[in-house]
Formats: C-alpha cells, structure tokens, sequence
C-alpha cells in the first residue's frame, strides 16, 4: 500500500488449509524435516482487525473455544506484527481482534492465517508500503505454513513447507471437515513420526533426503477429478496422529464408510477431511457426520490467500 488508511481500523481475512499430500523426508540440519506438500485452502477463514495501540495486544472471539490462547508475545500474530514492525521501523503498536473460526492445534493452520492477516491488515494500518515479496520474506520467518496461508490456492510446499510454487487446480474440491475438542501438538506428532520410524528402522527403505509429490496427485488437481485425488492422497504424519488419538480411525472409517471418496488426518492433526464428489454429496456426508454426534463442517476449495477487506 503506498498511503497509510485514513480509518482507524483494518479488517484482513486468511483461510486455512489442509494438506492433501505430505510425505516427510529426513531431518535436516536446522533440526526440521525436509517436506513436500501439496496444500489447499479452504473456505473457512480467520477475521483479523487491527487498531491502532501504543502497544501490541490481541484478543479473541469466534466459533471456537479460545480460552487456551496465548494473549503475550509468545502469539504468533502478535509475532507477525512485531515483526512488521521491526522490519520497516514502525515506531507504534496494535491492537488485534481475532474472529476464530479455524480449529486451534487442528493440522489446519489457524495460527498461520491469523499471522498472514495481521500482516496485511498492519501494513495497510500502518501505510508501512509492504511489497508482496517483503511480506513473504517476513511470513517464512514466522513459520513454515505462514507464506501459503498469505497466498492460498493450491501450492507445492517444500523445504520445511515454506518454499512454494502455485499448483494448476481446475474447478471446486467439495470437503467436509470433522473438527475435534482436542487439539495435537505439531512438535509431538513428529516426535511420534521419528520414534516409529527408529524402532521399525530395518523395515522401511532409507528416509529420502528429498520427497517429491506423487505425480498422480498434480493430475488429480489440473484435472479437477475428486475421485482421482481421493485415491492419491496421503499424509505421513497420519499415523503418528493416530497413535496419539486412536479414536480418530473411528472417524476416518465413519466418514469412508458414509459416501466420501475417501478422507484422511489434515497435517499433523486432529482435523480429518473427507472429500466429496460434490456440494450435494457432502452435505449428505455433513448430515450424516452429523448424525453421529461429530462437529461436522462442509467447505470448498481452493480459496483466495490473504487479503484486505475493508480499510
């Protein structure tokens, strides 16, 4: 943005995402393991708006319980504004008001998009004239799943996840989300990635240094073919997920045995998503998800990154 906005309080608005494919390769140096991705954002989002402070603040409201939210600098999305901040030499503060709608600790990047938001909304609050690289460069250092939260899409995530280049998706991809009380700790599913894999070492191939996205899993997306997709997607840290929280494979065999093509543990969990051959399919599949007594949610996608709504 070239100007500083005239009002007092910026709304910007960020998806999340799931992963419909992650192979996890071996550890790297920095102590991350390498990853390749494909991530899609969906049409559940997170409302950031910022206002002017003398210091940095958030606070909460939503669909979703926030009590256990971080309210100090350790938030990801006071991080992000501090980071602006630092990063052009603004000299103020903001207050942050964050509508959550994306599970907390879900494998869905809440905590990423509510970062990507609040530095879009900052930088127009601020009129600190941000490029679009600059605000990519300032998003990976946040964390691996903040820059694809700022593009949205579909993308090819490697590196540790951060390092993206836009994937040719036709049309709609029909989900529903099965939301969980509990959270997962991303650090623990992998973690339980890492001790399966020593204590099973001689039963697997070496770990490659570098994965790659199965090629069937592009071809499913440019085609636009939900049942193509449904067959090629996998998650490698869906087993770890499982080990943590067995019930889950309870709510994967539900939902596969209830109309979706097929479904599996977005991230590092606990959310699961199922995908549909079409909007009419999954709200059946929501109904009857629902039904059991699980918070079922449909959504689409992919969706537009983050963006400025009102200024």
């Amino acid at each position: 943005m070239a100007h500083r906005v005239t009002s007092n309080r910026v709304h910007a608005r960020a998806p999340g995402k799931i992963n419909v494919f992650l192979k996890v390769g071996a550890v790297r140096d920095d102590g991350y393991h390498e990853l390749a991705t494909a991530y899609q954002s969906l049409s559940l989002y997170e409302d950031v708006f910022a206002s002017d402070a003398s210091d940095f603040s958030v606070s909460f409201s939503g669909s979703i319980d926030t009590s256990a939210l971080a309210v100090d600098g350790s938030n990801l999305a006071i991080k992000a504004a501090r980071a602006l901040a630092r990063a052009t030499g603004y000299r103020g503060g903001v207050h942050l008001e964050i509508e959550k709608h994306v599970p907390i600790a879900g494998g869905m990047g809440g905590g990423s998009a509510d970062a990507a938001a609040t530095l879009l909304a900052c930088d127009a609050l601020w009129g600190t004239a941000c490029t679009r690289e600059q605000l990519l460069g300032i998003a990976a250092s946040l964390g691996a799943d903040v820059p694809f939260s700022f593009t949205g899409g579909t993308a090819i995530g490697v590196g540790r996840g951060d390092e993206l280049s836009p994937a040719l998706a036709k049309g709609r991809f029909e989900w529903v989300l099965v939301l969980s009380d509990e959270g997962l700790s991303t650090p623990e599913v992998y973690s339980e990635l890492d001790r399966h894999r020593e204590r099973h070492l001689h039963d697997f191939r070496p770990i490659s240094v570098t994965p790659t996205i199965d090629p069937n899993v592009l071809q499913a997306l440019r085609a636009g073919d939900a049942a193509m997709l449904a067959d090629a997607m996998h998650n490698d840290l869906q087993a770890p997920a499982l080990h943590l929280q067995p019930g889950l494979a309870r709510i994967l065999e539900l939902g596969e045995g209830r109309g979706a093509l097929g479904g599996l543990v977005s991230g590092s969990g606990p959310t699961v998503a199922f995908l549909a051959s079409d909007a009419d399919a999954a709200l059946d599949l929501q109904l009857e998800l629902s039904s059991a007594r699980l918070n079922a949610v449909r959504v689409s996608g992919p969706v537009h990154g983050a963006r400025v709504l009102s200024s």
